[in-house]
């Protein structure tokens, strides 16, 4: 019997021309792009979040693309249970998968597992986060390093939710975080997968961010984010926290003025990028490598 396809993974930073990438593959091989990027996943932000065209998915199958309302919120493991189940049908039918996104936890969680953590009532995180804001970065590192010496080693300075996040899973549990991840199985058997990571130099990533924002705002982001603004929802939904909704809200709402909100969308994409590089190069690192496409 012969070996399914091998299934691609293909990350890196907003911009960086992952998606056109994919597509090219996908044109000469017969793969189906699947997307692993958390804000794509959402109907109601094509334009803000870069969701590939018509035409280009007119070239390709493409899934899990806009497939959530905004009013949803998916979780790593709805992705992955999602993700999974397309790529058990593709594997039946012996066709070969592309996931492409810049969202390092997917692919952290179909190459290394899921860890089963127990929710965190807000109650918990809410006083954890106010330790933080009261002892700042470097005792509340040092007291995370007491009780999770390899989580404090691990998470990068300035990383203020993920400190938050592990001193909160020890407060809620008891165990600490590194205890739990260390119970997990990938999601993806090591030998059926290969892994790309595309990782441009800064500076043109930075200039290749600034204009895609504008042609964002040219076809129409900013009434794109006026519909979603109207639909009055929860704040705390993944879509109204995708990059660059805030920033263009505050020019709906008026508390910016058209040059001012482009210029904060900007510097957002670019942050949003470099913690993008970040991860993929701490996390990503026996991964192939390219500089652009």
């Amino acid at each position: 019997m012969s070996k399914p396809p091998l299934v691609t993974l293909i990350a890196g930073p907003t911009a960086s021309g992952k998606s056109a990438l994919a597509l090219k593959m996908a044109r000469e091989t017969g793969a189906v792009i699947i997307n692993a990027d958390s804000q794509q996943l959402y109907a109601d932000l094509r334009i803000l979040t870069a969701r590939p065209s018509p035409e280009d998915e007119a070239q390709a199958e493409h899934r899990l693309y806009g497939v959530a309302d905004a009013a949803e919120a998916w979780s790593v493991g709805k992705w992955s249970r999602a993700a999974l189940a397309i790529l058990a049908e593709l594997r039946a039918e012996n066709r070969p998968a592309i996931l492409v996104g810049g969202t390092g936890l997917y692919f952290t969680a179909l190459t290394r597992g899921l860890a089963d953590i127990p929710p965190v009532a807000s109650a918990v995180r809410d006083q954890v986060e106010a330790d933080f804001l009261v002892q700042g970065e470097a005792l509340f590192r040092t007291r995370l390093a007491e009780i999770d010496p390899a989580a404090a080693q691990a998470i990068e300075a300035g990383d203020r939710q993920r400190l938050v996040r592990a001193m909160s899973v020890h407060a809620a549990t008891g165990r600490p975080l590194t205890a739990w991840k260390s119970q997990t199985q990938p999601l993806l058997a090591p030998e059926s997968w290969t892994g790309l990571v595309i990782e441009p130099d800064r500076q043109v990533l930075y200039a290749d961010c600034d204009r895609r924002a504008d042609l964002m705002v040219e076809n129409d982001a900013l009434d794109e984010v006026r519909r979603l603004v109207a639909r009055d929802l929860s704040p705390a939904l993944p879509a109204m926290k995708a990059v660059g909704v805030r920033e263009l809200a505050a020019y709906v709402s008026g508390a910016l003025d058209r040059e001012a909100a482009v210029a904060a969308l900007k510097q957002a994409t670019r942050n949003y990028a470099k913690r993008q590089l970040t991860w993929f190069r701490n996390q990503c690192r026996d991964w192939s490598r390219i500089p652009r496409p």
